[in-house]
């Protein structure tokens, strides 16, 4: 069954247009409601990011869950990987997650976690959408779902990100600068990284509604680059808005992403048994991953783009690491989803054991240049079936060979085609992306 309203990340939009509006909202909680839940009164946990729209949209997926017969635990401002925590150590039913994570505030969305703490299935989206269709019945008053909120959610919560390191390593000595991005881990992010011992400075840590992801956290972090250089930090940590990204900064003000942090991680731990069944990245993954997750004689995977196709190559493989070069870090053996403070505890623990520089510990992974171009196209466009197009892609790949890879695809956003081009030489790499590119808008 193709999905109408949810996309890779659950149901996202601009706030007052369709389909984020508070009475489809309402209509969502019950639906998930039926969906996702038993018998008698099981409960669901609600947490949200701090944007303005979050509180509207709180009360309307609370509304919808009673009228379904639900009770609700409302968390308040929480991260994404937190809720998916909670839910578990709650036994709860379900989690729901407001929020559009590095969006801006004007957007919001709504997303869901299983009992297990994961992602919906496909399918399980499917049946939720179903019940869209269906009208709205209320419960009887004495069915109806109570909603009370969690106090101590943060606590709990900072305690699960903390037990993530060792007792036996202290951050010490460390100078940290943390970015919230003015989201959800704003009153969560400082006190891990200080309570394991950092000296900790916080940025992107004021939110007031409006300025979630404005100009700081994982999507921009030029702030993060300046306040490094000035307080001359040891490290920088950029979160997004709900938590689950993670990109950093060395001591040189030098942009570490998801695929370099991946090698690190998978570098340190290359002769854990947990490791051997391999690495997952996605077809966006630098070849330079790849090249070097295979050096550590550990097999590397690829998935489409998305957290949720991540985690399922992950599970399909037994594999406890995965991720994304945008910043989507999933250590499996410690939370089943992307988590970015975790993950930045894991970068920490290998700079400590092994005496390392963020910038030293980096150098496990010779990045390939990667150039992207997107070519709008005016209609849906079958990529196999154009002669041109494979014509110039198999041109590209035997001039590349084994220096580089190429890749095209569909935008799943925009009337877009994703031109990818990796080699081990800048130019090279352009000029064969813009061939490519130039084949495409001709067929289109």
């Amino acid at each position: 069954m193709e999905k109408k309203y949810f996309g890779t990340d659950g149901i996202r939009g601009t706030i007052g247009e369709y389909p984020m509006t508070p009475d489809f909202v309402l209509k969502l909680g019950w639906a998930a409601g039926k969906v996702l839940t038993g018998q008698g009164h099981p409960l669901v946990l609600i947490g949200k990011d701090p944007r303005i729209s979050g509180y509207m949209l709180e009360s309307a997926l609370q509304a919808g869950l009673a009228a379904a017969g639900v009770n609700v635990r409302l968390l308040g401002p929480m991260p994404t990987p937190a809720v998916a925590y909670l839910t578990r150590t709650f036994r709860a039913s379900a989690g729901i997650v407001i929020s559009a994570s590095h969006n801006p505030y004007d957007d919001n969305g709504v997303k869901f976690f299983g009992a297990d703490g994961m992602k919906l299935s496909d399918a399980l989206e499917a049946r939720i959408e179903a019940y869209l269709e269906r009208d709205l019945v209320t419960v009887r008053s004495k069915q109806l779902g109570r909603a009370v909120r969690i106090d101590d959610a943060a606590g709990r919560y900072i305690e699960f990100c903390k037990r993530a390191l060792p007792n036996s390593v202290s951050l010490n000595g460390l100078r940290v600068v943390v970015d919230c991005a003015n989201g959800a881990t704003y009153h969560i992010a400082p006190n891990v990284f200080s309570e394991l011992g950092a000296e900790v400075i916080a940025i992107g840590n004021q939110p007031n509604g409006l300025n979630i992801n404005l100009e700081c956290g994982a999507t921009a972090v030029n702030q993060l680059r300046q306040t490094v250089l000035e307080y001359r930090a040891d490290i920088g940590v950029a979160l997004d808005g709900d938590g689950d990204r993670l990109i950093m900064v060395d001591h040189k003000g030098e942009r570490v992403d998801g695929d370099e942090a991946l090698a690190i991680i998978a570098g340190f731990r290359r002769n854990d048994a947990l490791l051997k069944p391999g690495v997952v990245g996605t077809l966006m993954s630098n070849l330079g991953l790849e090249k070097a997750i295979q050096g550590m004689d550990v097999p590397f995977y690829r998935a489409k783009v998305g957290d949720r196709h991540v985690m399922a190559q992950m599970l399909a493989h037994d594999c406890v690491l995965g991720g994304e070069g945008s910043g989507h870090l999933i250590v499996r053996d410690h939370i089943p989803t992307g988590d970015g403070i975790v993950a930045a505890l894991q970068i920490l623990r290998v700079m400590i054991e092994q005496g390392r520089s963020l910038h030293e510990s980096k150098q496990i992974m010779s990045k390939y240049p990667q150039a992207l171009i997107n070519v709008p196209v005016k209609r849906q466009l079958n990529l196999s079936q154009s002669k041109d197009i494979q014509d110039a892609v198999q041109q590209v790949e035997s001039q590349l060979g084994e220096r580089g890879r190429v890749l095209l695809r569909p935008s799943g956003t925009e009337p877009l085609i994703r031109v990818m081009v990796e080699g081990d030489n800048v130019t090279e790499t352009q000029t064969l992306a813009e061939d490519i590119a130039g084949a495409v808008r001709e067929a289109a």
